[in-house]
């Protein structure tokens, strides 16, 4: 693996890197609008905060998928980013999804609940003052999930169309750019690991419905490394991960950073010496945040590719 392609940061760097005074750039006031709804599935309303620039203006937009293992989270882990971005110029919509409950399975459910998402933004763009043409969407762990998920399938109808009669069905799930951190992206993988870290609360099976000795192709049909092909190479990728996650194996992400590779995927990538899982939910300001050395990276990458 190329190092101009991978970037490890060792715990003196990082330090070092924390400390360093940014240079002072002039930010943007902010306008939250909460509790938006964008879509309404099975008669249960899905909900969003937007974070946008107050200024009027036309500005590309962030839908940002929460994690928590399918079961868990709320859009309001996007509290730090959707205003940081927003003051930067960028419009964000934190979105929730419908999560499992009560032993019933989410997939490929919440696949169409995010997918709603970027219809409704990409049709409600005016109000929401983004560009429709300039979507690009971020995760963390779960999220990362179904951000990768829906960004590979694009507009493809892979997996069973649902929900024909939403107000936003025709229009198009594409979006230009993801951002995942600790991701999962090889779902049997995870089942996996789920076995020897989580015996009791195996999130892959719960999220799935079922074990893969009972179907193998769900496995597959749910995992965003299926869909990283050539046909999907359209799609920009920054990835990010810590050495010391024990919820996602980092090999999952060694995996999906290869096969994007493959595909032909603009793709970048950080590895965190000493971070674990859940750093992207700390608050960016905060004295050596691992969010805080993330954020100008994440930066650069959306003004590169969105």
């Amino acid at each position: 693996m190329q190092l101009s392609r991978r970037f490890l940061i060792t715990a003196t760097a990082f330090a070092l890197f924390a400390s360093a005074p940014a240079k002072a750039q002039p930010l943007g006031e902010v306008e939250t609008k909460a509790n938006v709804e964008y879509g309404r599935h099975d008669g249960e309303a899905l909900l969003g905060d937007a974070y946008l620039p107050k200024a009027p203006g036309k500005y590309p937009i962030v839908i940002a998928v929460h994690g928590g293992g399918w079961q868990g989270g709320s859009k309001s882990a996007y509290r730090f980013w959707g205003p940081w971005l927003a003051q930067r110029g960028y419009a964000v919509f934190s979105i929730d999804y419908r999560l499992v409950k009560q032993g019933k399975k989410m997939f490929p459910e919440s696949v169409h609940d995010v997918r709603a998402a970027i219809q409704f933004v990409r049709s409600r763009a005016a109000e929401l003052k983004a560009d429709p043409d300039r979507i690009a969407m971020i995760g963390d762990s779960a999220g990362g999930h179904l951000a990768s998920l829906v960004g590979l399938m694009g507009d493809s109808q892979a997996l069973p169309k649902a929900y024909g009669d939403d107000p936003y069905a025709s229009v198009s799930t594409a979006v230009k750019a993801v951002i995942s951190a600790y991701g999962v992206y090889d779902m049997a993988q995870q089942w996996n690991h789920d076995l020897v870290n989580r015996p009791n609360d195996n999130i892959a099976e719960k999220y799935l419905g079922a074990p893969p000795a009972e179907n193998r192709k769900l496995y597959f049909d749910g995992s965003p490394m299926s869909y990283a092909v050539k046909s999907a190479s359209s799609v920009s990728f920054l990835l990010a991960n810590g050495t010391e996650d024990d919820v996602v194996d980092r090999a999952q992400t060694d995996a999906f950073f290869l096969s994007l590779k493959q595909s032909g995927n603009y793709v970048r990538r950080f590895v965190m010496q000493g971070a674990g899982h859940y750093w992207l939910s700390d608050p960016i300001e905060e004295p050596g945040s691992v969010s805080g050395f993330f954020a100008p990276r994440l930066l650069r990458f959306l003004g590169e590719r969105l």
